[in-house]
């Protein structure tokens, strides 16, 4: 995706390394993930694989801790937010990304007759950081927090992205940052508190699919700023990105993870959903089509 004209976010931070002490296991830390309906330090993409790393269903474990202590001084400590994206080609790319959704979407909101775009801070940090909706950890890859308006993520991911998942090229990556702006479009426009509310109330199973239905609107999501940009688009991008939504199903995970299915407990939507709403998204343009909440599925 040729974004290269753009300049990076001036809404960018380096956490640095997450610090040692007073960290969760992981796998303590993804209820209250999972629990609170992604509303506050949701796992907004990739959560369930940490799952995988572990195996589903039991396994106790510990990839590291979730830097619950103080961080270490990062190294681009004081600098603007633009010296924080060209510390690398990979943080660069991310920056870029952010520059683009926020003026895609801060345009949709002024054809939706709304003035209230705010847009997210994107939070670079290495194996674990403090956020405004708690500590977490790398494991459980990008997420977005609405207590800070922020979007968390550490590079290295884009290694896992692209060596164990076959998820290949910059429009991989590029999904992956819209598709946790699509949280934060969530959160502005209040879909983010309904579903938290609603989820409250719900069995598990019922804040299962409403959770799956959050996800897949993100994904959707996704592919509006991408169909909005569309001439930046180059060949084999979209392709990409459904490879991408492909591999990251929850359906695809657990079959390799424990050779079984439980539908019950998909938590993101199955590799074909997650294909069929970044593709709806994609060829509408329209965020009006994304409502996975009224949609048959």
């Amino acid at each position: 995706m040729r974004l290269d004209d753009l300049d990076p976010t001036d809404n960018a931070r380096d956490l640095g390394s997450g610090g040692g002490g007073g960290g969760f296991p992981l796998l303590g830390l993804l209820p209250l993930f999972l629990g609170r309906g992604m509303g506050c330090g949701g796992i907004v993409l990739i959560g369930i694989i940490a799952l995988v790393m572990f195996g589903l269903g039991g396994g106790g474990g510990m990839l590291g801790s979730s830097g619950g202590g103080s961080a270490d001084r990062s190294p681009t400590a004081g600098q603007s937010g633009q010296q924080v994206c060209r510390v690398n080609a990979l943080r660069l790319e991310a920056c870029r990304v952010m520059r683009s959704t926020d003026l895609t979407w801060a345009k949709i909101f002024q054809e939706m007759g709304r003035s209230d775009y705010k847009p997210a801070t994107i939070n670079f940090f290495s194996g674990g950081a403090r956020t405004g909706c708690g500590a977490a950890s790398s494991a459980v890859g990008p997420f977005y927090c609405p207590s800070d308006n922020g979007v968390y993520i550490d590079t290295t991911f884009f290694d896992e992205l692209q060596n164990r998942f076959g998820a290949k090229g910059d429009f991989a990556r590029d999904y992956v940052i819209a598709h946790e702006m699509g949280h934060h479009i969530q959160d502005l426009l209040g879909t983010s508190s309904e579903v938290s509310r609603a989820q409250s109330q719900a069995s598990k199973t019922e804040g299962n699919r409403l959770s799956v239905q959050l996800e897949l609107q993100a994904d959707c999501y996704a592919g509006v700023w991408a169909a909005r940009n569309r001439d930046r688009l180059e060949p084999g991008d979209v392709e990409e990105g459904m490879t991408a939504a492909n591999a990251i199903g929850d359906d695809t995970l657990q079959k390799e993870a424990q050779g079984t299915v439980v539908p019950d407990s998909f938590t993101h939507g199955t590799s074909a959903q997650r294909m069929a709403w970044l593709k709806r998204g994609l060829e509408t343009g329209d965020p009006r089509q994304c409502d996975t909440f009224s949609a048959t599925q």
